[in-house]
């Protein structure tokens, strides 16, 4: 018993900050991802709890090229992890997904978004909590922001969740990347115990919801 006892602990408190090194608060942690040229790659912006879990779902939707964990929502200029980590930033930790709009559509992948966290919980994802970890969704002009308020009028009607929805509806201002250790983390750190207990179970649950959303090439 108390093993067992143990081990829900541990997994309790295997958290998205408590499972990564920190850097160095040093302007030279900053990293740029690869500059793509391909015109018909557009971008959106989500924020839903531990960039590693959200960055792993978007990954495996169909017409989604890449997706880069990193920061936005709030004023800190430049921020890293350790300055997130202490939620005075005002920014969450979000993703900047390139996809192609003519295989995925933007109302698709706010979708995904509600479809993968739950937007009920305010300042809260799974095991982790701040307002670094706060529901986000992101848009870059007019037609985005309608497309986002028309799907949670949509949930409410239809009553998909049982709390109210805290997500903020927000217009992208900067999106910072994160440091390059924490791109494409889930993928490279398997036997990481947050990644195990907590990143690839809500990226399966996510699948198992919507096959039909997936590449054929899904892990």
């Amino acid at each position: 018993m108390k093993s067992t006892l143990t081990l829900i602990s541990f997994i309790i408190f295997q958290t998205c900050l408590s499972s990564g090194s920190k850097p160095i608060n040093r302007n030279d942690s900053l990293w740029n991802p690869p500059i793509t040229n391909q015109k018909k790659i557009k971008k959106a912006y989500f924020a839903g709890g531990c960039f590693w879990c959200v960055e792993a779902i978007y990954e495996s939707v169909e017409g989604v090229h890449e997706v880069y964990s990193g920061y936005s929502g709030g004023k800190t200029k430049n921020p890293n992890y350790n300055q997130i980590g202490t939620g005075k930033t005002g920014h969450a930790e979000a993703v900047e997904i390139l996809y192609d709009p003519k295989v995925v559509s933007f109302g698709t992948l706010v979708q995904v978004f509600f479809g993968s966290h739950d937007p009920t919980t305010p300042f809260r994802q799974g095991p982790d909590r701040g307002s670094q970890y706060r529901s986000i969704a992101f848009y870059s002009n007019a037609s985005e922001r309608e497309t986002i308020q028309q799907y949670v009028a949509l949930l409410v009607e239809k009553e998909i969740f049982s709390k109210g929805i805290v997500t903020e509806v927000k217009p992208l201002k900067k999106f910072y990347y994160a440091e390059e250790y924490h791109q494409d983390f889930e993928r490279l750190n398997p036997n990481n115990p947050y990644v195990k207990n907590v990143s690839i179970p809500r990226l399966r649950k996510f699948q198992k919801a919507y096959p039909e959303l997936l590449k054929s090439n899904k892990h």
